[in-house]
């Protein structure tokens, strides 16, 4: 029965982007051809590269259970793209492969915050970070952004929402849903700030970061100032289309490290084996190998954007990665469209879905109820006939 759930799970929102996939499903189901615009998975196939070293991991027998923190040749590969790609010089001991980024977060706020600690969100945020902070019994704190300022972050902003609570800084550069990401430049401000609070802990999630349309990425811990006060987290979900096969990691302290570990050792033990095979495979080739994938989101990006500035309401700023756009569209509240009336982006999102047959996310499940989240990891097909549906339903 409901009331005998625990209040953990009562407390718990469900993922907007997860219930809106669903929704979509059911819709489907029912006959309607809804264009799916909602969830943040690459429509690309596993490269055939990737999915040769799982077969071959296959008939190498690997069927065992792993290492609890991942089999020690995939810690040398990340290791390796750690300081290949991000500049970062880390030994085994700060690193754990966990089953998806999602975990690795999970283990993060598990083994760090205590009630009552506070943990900063610049909005936009990822959808799970703000439920995986408050399951830590943390409280998170939010700080709007808005277009106008590219949803990013100022150094004023991060030191207005330090207290003698905070704990945790939280981000993603390229950003979830937003597409943005902070130059060195911008980073380095914020940690000026960050180094007058030493207690403050920062996890950068780059898990988009070679889906990156204008250039170099950077990581946080490449600071000196910042390399102990940083737990970088990544995986190849995004960049490798390996949203299924489940591998995320972290680069931490070792401290920080050891504990992830021991969490996870109680609660789901290491990753699964033929992923952990297959994810060598991956981090070890040159990121040439998938910039194919980046190309495509890159013309899609071009796609989307054109065809969104022709939909009245919809106000853009272009993303520098990830695949997603995120307009404002606090323009259309208040009006009515075939007899319904958009009061905010939940209407709106949900509108979408009924009238114009496409799904979509409401901006406030990422903490910007003024905004809609729009996946172009999408064929040019769909998003064209998507966008079209769109438009028509706001005529």
């Amino acid at each position: 029965m409901q009331e005998q759930l625990s209040d953990r799970i009562n407390r718990l929102e469900t993922s907007a982007t997860l219930a809106m996939a669903a929704k979509a499903r059911e819709l489907k189901a029912e006959g309607k051809n809804i264009i799916g615009l909602s969830l943040g998975e690459p429509d690309f196939n596993t490269p055939d590269f990737i999915k040769d070293a799982a077969i071959q991991a296959i008939n190498d027998n690997y069927n065992s259970y792993t290492p609890v923190d991942g089999y020690a040749d995939l810690k040398e590969a990340v290791i390796h793209k750690f300081k290949r790609d991000n500049r970062l010089t880390y030994d085994k001991s700060q690193i754990v492969v966990s089953t998806g980024a999602k975990q690795s977060l999970a283990n993060v706020a598990m083994v760090y915050i205590n009630p009552g600690d506070e943990v900063i969100l610049p909005c936009p945020y990822w959808v799970s970070y703000k439920d995986i902070i408050k399951i830590a019994e943390g409280v998170p704190v939010e700080v709007p952004t808005t277009i106008d300022t590219d949803f990013k972050m100022t150094p004023q902003q991060l030191e207005a929402a330090i207290t003698p609570k905070t704990k945790m800084l939280w981000y993603s550069s390229p950003c979830n849903p937003s597409g943005m990401l902070y130059s060195k430049e911008e980073l380095r401000a914020l940690a000026d700030v960050l180094k007058k609070h030493p207690q403050i802990i920062v996890v950068s999630d780059e898990i988009y970061e070679h889906i990156n349309f204008v250039g170099d990425h950077v990581s946080m811990a490449e600071f000196d100032d910042m390399y102990d006060r940083t737990v970088t987290v990544n995986g190849v979900s995004k960049a490798f289309a390996m949203t299924g096969w489940r591998i995320g990691y972290i680069g931490a302290p070792s401290y920080i490290a050891r504990a992830c570990t021991k969490i996870q050792g109680q609660f789901t033990s290491g990753a699964n084996c033929i992923a952990q095979r297959a994810t060598i495979a991956a981090l070890e080739a040159p990121v040439s190998k998938i910039s194919f994938m980046i190309d495509t989101f890159k013309e899609r990006r071009k796609l989307i954007l054109g065809l969104l500035n022709d939909v009245p309401g919809f106000k853009c700023n272009a993303p520098q990665g990830a695949f997603y756009v995120f307009p404002d569209v606090s323009e259309l509240f208040g009006k009515s469209f075939h007899g319904t009336t958009i009061n905010n982006a939940t209407d709106l999102s949900m509108y979408l879905l009924e009238e114009a047959e496409v799904a979509t996310v409401t901006g406030a499940a990422f903490g910007d109820p003024n905004c809609l989240r729009l996946s172009y990891a999408a064929s040019e097909a769909d998003i064209k006939q998507a966008i079209k549906q769109i438009k028509a339903a706001l005529s």
